[in-house]
């Protein structure tokens, strides 16, 4: 069991070096972030005092070490553009962020799984179909079409909700529904696929030749053999709750993460991307990792295989 743990750990440590190093990599061969930052009017010596200022004159190999050991003690650099700290630009994104993600996800897994288990219930029946078809179109219908739709629907049309911003929680509702709508047709197809599967075991049988009661079968003993693969949905999704953020703060103009990102990548603010690539790599990491310790958790085969 401890050589599980431990396989599980080292997987994230070596993807969390990967990401640092690709994001490095990648920003400093995509173009100089200087001239974006001064201006293509400013004259050459301008533009060799502010690469001196933030040491963007040193060795790529110096500026690599030093990026890693700042991403490695959480000091993620002073921002380009404002001057001030990247964790205090971001500490001050997080919040809408995640109330964004928060209340779109709660909202998604209320709706997604009963949905899902009511369909595999029903299957084959004009219901099942119904719940289906909403949720393939709810799975392919792009969030920054949807949101679209959305404020030209509520806000110009019939005017009962704000357009963007923040403020009430009428600006909190069309954001939530958009983001919440993809991860909720993906929760539904999941839900019931996996208790289609769980349905038809002995054991269900068994439990219903011993007289359990039909909603308790469902309950008690399908669905939570049928968890293993909702784990890895939700928690998968649970980890997009930043990235996945990014167009539908970007439509709404949520002060959020992903409008933040989008600022940045934008006026190339090398320390800013960085740190909000980092902090998604994490999120999304520790999400992975948690799910791989729920399996551990929910089928002790797993631990024994691994």
């Amino acid at each position: 069991m401890t050589r599980f743990w431990l396989l599980k750990i080292l997987r994230t440590v070596l993807t969390l070096w990967f990401v640092v190093t690709f994001t490095f990599v990648v920003l400093r061969t995509s173009g100089d972030p200087v001239v974006a930052l001064v201006g293509a009017d400013a004259t050459p010596e301008e533009i060799e005092q502010f690469r001196a200022l933030w040491r963007l004159d040193d060795p790529l190999w110096v500026q690599y070490v030093r990026y890693v050991m700042q991403m490695a003690t959480g000091q993620f650099g002073i921002s380009y553009r404002d001057g001030r700290e990247v964790i205090d630009i971001i500490a001050e994104r997080v919040p809408w962020t995640l109330m964004l993600g928060l209340f779109s996800y709660i909202g998604a897994i209320l709706i997604g799984v009963p949905a899902g288990i009511v369909a595999a219930i029903k299957r084959g029946s004009t219901f099942d179909n119904l719940i289906m078809a909403t949720a393939v179109f709810g799975f392919a219908l792009p969030n920054f079409f949807l949101g679209i739709l959305m404020i030209l629907l509520f806000s110009l049309s019939l005017q009962w909700l704000p357009s963007s911003g923040t403020g009430t929680v009428w600006h909190l509702i069309m954001p939530a529904v958009t983001l919440a709508t993809f991860t909720a047709g993906t929760l539904a197809r999941f839900t019931r696929s996996a208790m289609l599967e769980v349905l038809d075991k002995l054991y269900i049988r068994a439990a219903a030749a011993k007289g359990v009661g039909y909603w308790k079968r469902v309950i008690l003993h399908a669905l939570p053999n049928a968890s293993i693969p909702l784990v890895t949905i939700i928690g998968l999704n649970l980890g997009e709750l930043i990235g996945g953020a990014i167009v539908v703060e970007t439509v709404f103009a949520w002060p959020g993460i992903g409008r933040l990102l989008v600022t940045a990548v934008s006026s190339r603010d090398l320390a800013v991307v960085q740190g909000l690539v980092l902090i998604m790599a994490v999120t999304m990491v520790l999400a992975n990792l948690v799910v791989d310790l729920l399996y551990g958790l929910l089928d002790p085969r797993i631990r024994v295989q691994n």
